[in-house]
């Protein structure tokens, strides 16, 4: 055995103060070819790593932690990562564990995810996690999984043979319910901020419903495809990508308001298939979806003007879903350009401003 291989294996075998498994740093950093941004290579490409889905909470709110799912081992692995040092922690590995599905509350004090069987809880303190709602007999967990602003409810989607059920899942007592319920396949849940609403996409549209289910409609959105959607901060708009059904025209970022049934453009963009907002929704990240300019980019909203961060180069755009830090400092991203998809992040704050943090 060499001293490396020694090494790395006590590293493997680290153990913290709760007996969970700490990885040492994979870190790696390079200049972008296109820009020469320095970009920092968080995960190793030699296995899967996925971000959170962009309308869940993933990064701590001072920018010290990330939390992100692995395929580390022999399953799905739930990690922690410091920011500050790139240690990794393993925090829940239940079986079935869904990549992607974490959510961070509010207070930080809890991460939520899907895994066989249901929706668990883990204690970020002492990583003891608990199921929180079990998954009936035969069905499965859909496409889908978030928690209200607030941290009172979870939403999963959840299928029956053809039949999917939008459920709100309270978190601090009480019975599970669905607000909806569809032949069609229905995905992606988005509470809406400040309001007891939640957006969801039923089949290639985006609807919008109450809590008690009431009020479920279609949201009035221009021709074409419908791309990714999220809520502005304030929870006003909707903004989502609109693919031109002639596909001569750049894909464009558009805003509609439920409450008034408005459309309107916000700008057009290097054909995005995946996008973010910042903290004030100033400023969009989005994935370009071009394969002679495969890059990541900012789009100011005020002057309609965009500007290339890096390369992503990934094999499919739809992956790289970028999203900003809580306070707008950074940017972390997807990407298989090194071989398996790994996570990468930049910081961008010296072209955005930086935004508080509730």
């Amino acid at each position: 055995m060499t001293r490396r291989t020694f090494l790395a294996a006590v590293a493997a075998t680290a153990y913290g103060a709760d007996s969970s498994p700490v990885y040492p740093s994979e870190w790696w950093r390079y200049p972008d070819p296109a820009t020469e941004f320095p970009i920092l290579r968080l995960t190793d490409p030699t296995r899967e790593s996925y971000l959170t889905r962009p309308y869940n909470r993933g990064i701590g709110r001072h920018g010290d932690f990330l939390l992100y799912t692995t395929d580390r081992g022999s399953g799905m692995r739930l990690m922690r990562m410091n920011l500050k040092n790139g240690q990794a922690q393993e925090i829940a590995s239940d079986e079935g564990l869904a990549a992607g599905s974490p959510a961070l509350a509010s207070d930080e004090k809890n991460c939520f995810y899907v895994a066989k069987g249901g929706v668990f809880s883990v204690n970020l303190t002492n990583l003891k996690s608990r199921r929180i709602y079990a998954l009936p007999v035969g069905s499965s967990a859909g496409d889908g999984f978030s928690i209200s602003e607030d941290g009172q409810n979870a939403f999963l989607v959840e299928r029956l043979g053809n039949r999917y059920k939008l459920m709100l899942i309270p978190l601090r007592g009480g019975s599970a319910a669905a607000a909806v319920e569809s032949a069609e396949p229905i995905s992606d849940p988005m509470p809406r901020p400040h309001r007891a609403g939640v957006l969801y996409r039923r089949g290639t549209e985006i609807w919008l419903v109450n809590y008690d289910g009431a009020q479920n409609r279609r949201l009035r959105l221009v021709t074409g495809g419908t791309g990714p959607a999220l809520w502005s901060p304030d929870g006003r708009q909707v903004l989502y990508l609109n693919y031109p059904e002639d596909r001569k025209q750049l894909n464009s970022v558009r805003e509609a308001t439920p409450d008034t049934n408005e459309d309107r453009m916000v700008a057009p963009t290097s054909q995005f298939v995946g996008f973010s907002l910042n903290g004030d929704g100033s400023v969009i990240a989005g994935a370009s979806g071009s394969k002679a300019s495969p890059y990541v980019l900012l789009l100011l909203r005020s002057v309609r003007r965009e500007l290339t961060l890096c390369e992503h180069h990934s094999s499919d755009a739809n992956l790289v879903r970028p999203v900003f830090a809580p306070d707008s400092r950074r940017l972390y991203f997807q990407s298989d350009r090194h071989g398996k998809l790994a996570i990468y992040s930049l910081n961008v704050e010296r072209l955005v401003a930086e935004t508080e943090v509730e």
